[in-house]
């Protein structure tokens, strides 16, 4: 049965990656047309306004990473990364083992796995699935028919979170528990947004 309660959401924003097909530079660092760096204008994006009271976040990074000189405020929790040479799926093993050996977030039981490289989502958007979260659900928002992010995976999915690598990411555990997948459709195109080459930096931002 699943439970009536929300979900105590903790929002981990994955910004340990290589960003190999961006060149030599580091991504998190480039800049937007706008004149603000890339991972630092995505932390803002999910700090706005007061939706951003109805979650929890953290930010995954290098174990080698100069957490100001990426623009991360001091207040954010950080989540090292030791295995981020093994691509997207073992950073996402390493923080999920960290939050859940990390008394302070015993009371998280729904982690939403968002990409530092989406500067355009809307926290209307996250707000909404934060909403919908439980342990036993997966949600993912989808946008004119198009999968986005962030994901939430509820505590009951965290074992297998535990054992990802490579750069597929978390998509095998979706895959594995199709049952347990809801989506949720958006109007935020933001969710499907992310920046992969420096050509897309002088796109302007839309999250409709």
């Amino acid at each position: 049965m699943i439970s009536e309660q929300p979900s105590k959401v903790l929002v981990i924003v994955m910004a340990a990656g290589f960003s190999r097909r961006f060149g030599n530079a580091d991504k998190r660092n480039a800049s937007l047309s706008d004149g603000r760096t890339l991972l630092a204008t995505t932390l803002s994006q999910l700090q706005r306004g007061t939706c951003a009271a109805n979650y929890q976040l953290a930010v995954v990074i290098r174990p080698e990473d100069d957490a100001a000189a990426l623009g991360i405020p001091e207040d954010l929790p950080l989540l090292r990364a030791p295995a981020a040479e093994r691509g997207l799926g073992g950073s996402i093993s390493d923080a999920v083992r960290s939050v859940s050996a990390d008394p302070a977030f015993a009371a998280i039981d729904s982690l939403a796995i968002m990409l530092g490289d989406m500067p355009a989502i809307q926290p209307e958007t996250l707000s909404m699935l934060v909403a919908a979260g439980r342990p036993n659900r997966i949600l993912r928002p989808r946008y004119q028919g198009l999968p986005g992010h962030p994901v939430l995976f509820g505590r009951d999915f965290w074992p297998e979170l535990l054992s990802l690598e490579g750069e597929e990411g978390a998509r095998a555990v979706i895959r594995a528990n199709s049952a347990s997948l809801f989506a949720i459709d958006v109007e935020d195109k933001g969710v499907v947004v992310d920046i992969d080459t420096p050509e897309q930096l002088a796109q302007p931002l839309s999250g409709h």
